[in-house]
């Protein structure tokens, strides 16, 4: 198939090219950090910013929702969200 962007330069405002399922853990960090999550089924989820130095609680995401975050850890602990995507 053709790629008309394949000459493109990626930044974090370009469309993802791939999406990895998260598993919320409390010790480990994404194996890489995202230009933004995609939220299957709603809920609450506990994040750190990549460089951030303390956790913050995100409530009421929406199903469906696209965050512009780019995550270094999503906790397990306060995160009842699923179906997460790491878009990279």
């Amino acid at each position: 198939m053709s790629d008309g962007f394949s000459g493109v330069v990626d930044s974090v405002s370009a469309p993802a090219r791939r999406a990895v399922a998260v598993v919320p853990s409390d010790t480990q960090a994404l194996a890489e950090v995202p230009k933004a999550l995609f939220v299957g089924t709603g809920g609450s989820l506990t994040m750190r910013g990549i460089g951030g130095s303390a956790d913050q609680l995100w409530k009421n995401v929406a199903d469906g929702t696209v965050l512009p975050f780019r995550a270094e850890y999503v906790r397990a602990t306060g995160t009842t969200a699923a179906d997460i995507l790491a878009l990279y």
